[in-house]
């Protein structure tokens, strides 16, 4: 991935958002599978913001959003 892009990230973010609500309205394999993409997701975003302040908001969303995929 270009990481020299900002929009980058945020791109990435709402994939994982993207396949995180899918998984909600999908049943039985397909929202597993989606969930699944939509972990994958969040964590592709936490690792190209693995260097961003903790205390930036989308950031403390992304990560309680994560967190309920679990």
């Amino acid at each position: 991935m270009i990481v020299n892009r900002p929009t980058l990230p945020l791109a990435q973010l709402g994939l994982a958002r993207a396949y995180a609500l899918q998984a909600r309205s999908a049943q039985g394999a397909d929202a597993d599978a989606a969930r699944a993409k939509a972990r994958a997701a969040y964590q592709d975003f936490f690792t190209l913001w693995k260097d961003a302040d903790p205390n930036i908001p989308i950031l403390i969303a992304a990560k309680s959003e994560s967190a309920k995929l679990q």
